[in-house]
């Protein structure tokens, strides 16, 4: 913008001085040649009407004279000064008879005359001196005979044209620098909120939402109003994306959701299948071989009868274990806190599992507890507790030691199940948590172990946030969980 309007001024300064080079002196000429006729016409009309010694005449020529740089003589017929606006009266009747005598275009025509205009009592022509010196001259014959000579020297229309342009060029000088400044201070006003709303148009292009246009309180009233409606769609933008990106997270989140659940179906369907092909086939087998009457003998039909009555209570086991565990990952189960004493809880439990130790000659040691008082679900944790214990019984060797312990920690307690036997190996210590993993196959099928207690216990403690792990020690394995005491 600044460039244009500098490169018109300047455009435009630079018309006027070529217009001023090459037509000011012509306009100066033509200007001199209408003064030099106008005196003429004067100096015939007083001299028919007889006023050419009268003051009104005198004031009139010297008027014209002074302000057109014009020299002027009348002579009367007998070569006798009647008018004279110069002390150089003689040089210029010389000069008048020479055109008298020679006129330009004449037998003996003078050089360095040029003719412009011939009319019927006059010739105006352009003359220079022996100096180099050129004139505009007019001379003829006005009145009753008298003779005029009026000229004006070119020389001063050559200056007055030199002047005219230089002064021309220094105003352009000062005008172009001045009005440059101005421009481009101007232009500065109007294109900085402009660029200000371009970097912002370019943010919001990139998705950045946080430059906002700020008015400056200039005159700006259309731009702070683009402004103003650039920042409010900045902020429906911002708006918009965030509700998209939010919508767009819970999608992806419900279709990890779904995808996870779809594999856990799977999983499950599958391991179920696996699970309950061996009972299954137990159960057909022995029925079968009832049905057939195998054996008469009535202890072996008891025996094939309670082989049935045992698979068929495993199964009934199992899946009420899978239904338990399928009800916790799918969150159809919410979990019910209360504040209880786990103390009590576990006292109670352990009266009841009495027999399952004694029949094991398991040693069990809990020392004796002031009330603790938890938050949780206390149908879940004596459950987490009962698949702790259980899993206790069936892995326990050597002393035949089971330690329940309670530990405070800030908030919280601990709770653990210590069992003495053979620790868990290593490579097996990331998966027992997960559905049917076996550590000792053998063993679990001894027991009649599904291998889904473990994943119980991991979705309830997940599903009331709370701590739970496994510890090995060398004579055996920790497993405990932690609550909330306040």
């Amino acid at each position: 913008m600044s460039i244009a309007f500098i490169a018109t001024m300047i455009g435009t300064f630079t018309f006027c001085l070529v217009i001023n080079l090459l037509f000011m002196e012509n306009f100066y000429v033509q200007n001199k040649r209408e003064a030099i006729i106008e005196a003429y016409r004067s100096i015939d009309r007083a001299t028919s009407t007889g006023d050419i010694t009268s003051e009104e005449f005198d004031q009139e020529i010297r008027h014209i004279c002074e302000r057109y740089d014009i020299e002027m003589l009348v002579l009367d017929g007998d070569s006798k000064t009647v008018k004279s606006s110069t002390s150089n009266a003689e040089l210029l009747a010389q000069i008048l008879w020479e055109n008298m005598i020679s006129p330009a275009g004449g037998e003996y025509e003078i050089e360095n005359r040029v003719v412009l205009d011939v009319g019927e009592n006059y010739t105006l022509q352009r003359d220079e001196d022996r100096y180099g010196r050129k004139y505009l001259e007019m001379w003829g014959v006005v009145g009753n005979g008298n003779l005029v000579l009026v000229r004006s020297a070119m020389e001063s229309i050559h200056d007055s044209v030199a002047i005219s342009n230089t002064f021309m060029i220094y105003v352009a000088i000062v005008a172009i620098v001045a009005g440059s400044i101005v421009i481009l201070y101007i232009s500065k006003k109007i294109t900085d909120p402009i660029k200000r709303l371009y970097f912002i148009s370019d943010d919001m292009k990139k998705l950045n939402f946080e430059a906002k246009y700020e008015s400056t309180g200039d005159y700006h009233s259309e731009i702070d109003a683009l402004g103003s409606n650039m920042n409010e769609l900045s902020e429906t933008l911002e708006k918009t994306i965030k509700e998209l990106k939010n919508a767009n997270i819970a999608l992806k989140h419900d279709i990890a959701k779904k995808e996870e659940i779809d594999e856990m179906r799977k999983e499950f369907l599958s391991n179920v299948s696996h699970e309950l092909k061996t009972p299954i086939a137990l159960i057909q087998g022995y029925a079968e071989g009832l049905k057939e009457g195998i054996s008469d003998d009535e202890e072996s039909r008891n025996f094939y009868c309670e082989v049935i009555m045992d698979e068929a209570n495993k199964m009934n086991i199992m899946v009420k274990k899978l239904l338990t565990l399928n009800q916790l990952e799918f969150g159809n189960e919410s979990a019910n806190m209360d504040r209880f004493d786990i103390v009590e809880m576990i006292t109670n439990y352990i009266k009841s599992a009495d027999l399952l130790a004694r029949q094991k000659d398991v040693t069990i040691k809990f020392d004796e507890y002031e009330p603790i008082f938890v938050w949780g679900d206390e149908f879940k944790i004596e459950e987490v507790l009962q698949n702790y214990y259980s899993n206790a019984l069936n892995h326990i060797d050597g002393e035949k030691i089971i330690e329940i312990k309670l530990t405070r920690k800030d908030s919280h307690v601990r709770v653990s199940v210590f069992n003495t036997g053979k620790p868990i190996p290593d490579d097996s210590i990331g998966h027992i948590w997960e559905k049917f993993y076996k550590v000792d196959k053998a063993r679990t099928i001894e027991y009649g172990g599904s291998g889904v207690g473990l994943s119980i216990v991991k979705a309830i403690m997940e599903g009331m946030h709370q701590e739970y792990g496994v510890k090995n020690y060398d004579n055996g394995v920790e497993f405990y969980f932690e609550l909330e005491t306040k």
